[in-house]
């Protein structure tokens, strides 16, 4: 299964709580929701819809995930809420109770100290995409591992002076090859890279 990543993010490459005021205050970031005044159904909303063309399961870090449960189960009844619903979802977590998996439908955790090896089986299987949403320090260690085939990035023009990033800091140089961009009209560049290839 390839992994694609796919995130909203600022030109400081923050990706903290694009989507609302209370998703993610870590570190007293007040920026939540910064996401909304850039977002266009076609292209921002598109590049969401062509990413789950391909996906065989979602794959989340746990507050990543809770927000998500919190929102798509009641949404049902539009199409692309509905594969939310009912898609295979996989998420990251030490703490969630088996109770608290039931609230979204079709969801497995894959408990935190086993998570590099058990990803790296579903990226050695069969199958469609892998795809994370959002998951800031899930993708940050999928980067280290180099289990990441595609990082679908929504750059927005707009600085946050400082909050959650996807990088990994470890010095290592990692390079990417842009296979392809397109920009809306709210200034918002959609840039899906995959990682070059070692010649």
């Amino acid at each position: 299964m390839r992994i694609v990543v796919i995130d909203f993010i600022s030109l400081d490459g923050v990706v903290q709580a694009p989507g609302g005021p209370e998703e993610d205050t870590d570190g007293g970031f007040a920026h939540g929701g910064w996401s909304h005044p850039f977002f266009d159904p076609e292209v921002v909303g598109g590049a969401f819809a062509d990413a789950m063309t391909m996906a065989e399961a979602l794959l989340y870090g746990r507050r990543t995930w809770q927000s998500m449960a919190a929102a798509w189960p009641e949404r049902a009844g539009d199409p692309f809420a509905d594969q939310m619903n009912s898609i295979a979802k996989y998420v990251v977590s030490q703490t969630l109770s088996d109770d608290e998996l039931k609230t979204w439908d079709n969801t497995t955790r894959i408990p935190g100290e086993q998570a590099v090896a058990r990803i790296r089986e579903l990226h050695e299987t069969d199958g469609g995409d892998l795809v994370v949403m959002g998951s800031p320090t899930l993708v940050r260690t999928l980067l280290r591992e180099c289990l990441v085939d595609e990082l679908r990035l929504m750059i927005e023009p707009v600085i946050l002076g400082g909050g959650k990033t996807i990088f990994p800091d470890d010095g290592a140089l990692r390079t990417l090859e842009l296979v392809s961009t397109v920009t809306n009209g709210t200034g918002v560049h959609v840039c899906t890279y995959r990682p070059a290839a070692k010649g």
